[in-house]
């Protein structure tokens, strides 16, 4: 099976529909109270699931269109967007090491595609 570009595009959106989710559930993590009043209130905790959510249906939708092989290693795409968002929205530390890492990860990543198109 050929993997389709359409799959591709699916998979990033929901890398980074993913990413934000759990930007998301972070915030309201930091607000959770195990009640059920104060859970319903809990709108960034309910929003990240609902993106989460999300991000599932565009995965799914994507692995229709291609190998497991080549689709699922652009999960590990989350992690750039995560640290890029935790940075922003965060105001997250990003020291050298963990820039390196997340180098590594996109290396890693194109080293995939281009062992596909081959």
């Amino acid at each position: 099976m050929k993997t389709e570009l359409w799959a591709v595009a699916l998979i990033l959106v929901a890398t980074v529909i993913g990413a934000f989710g759990s930007i998301y559930l972070k915030r309201g993590a930091e607000e959770l109270e195990f009640s059920l009043k104060k859970l319903v209130k809990n709108f960034k905790l309910i929003y990240g699931l609902l993106l989460y959510a999300l991000s599932s249906v565009f995965f799914i939708v994507g692995l229709k269109g291609g190998e497991l092989s080549i689709l699922y290693p652009l999960v590990a795409l989350s992690y750039v967007w995560i640290s890029i968002l935790s940075v922003k929205m965060l105001r997250e530390q990003m020291g050298f090491w963990k820039w390196a890492g997340v180098l590594l990860i996109v290396f890693g990543v194109g080293l995939i595609g281009i062992g596909s198109a081959l």
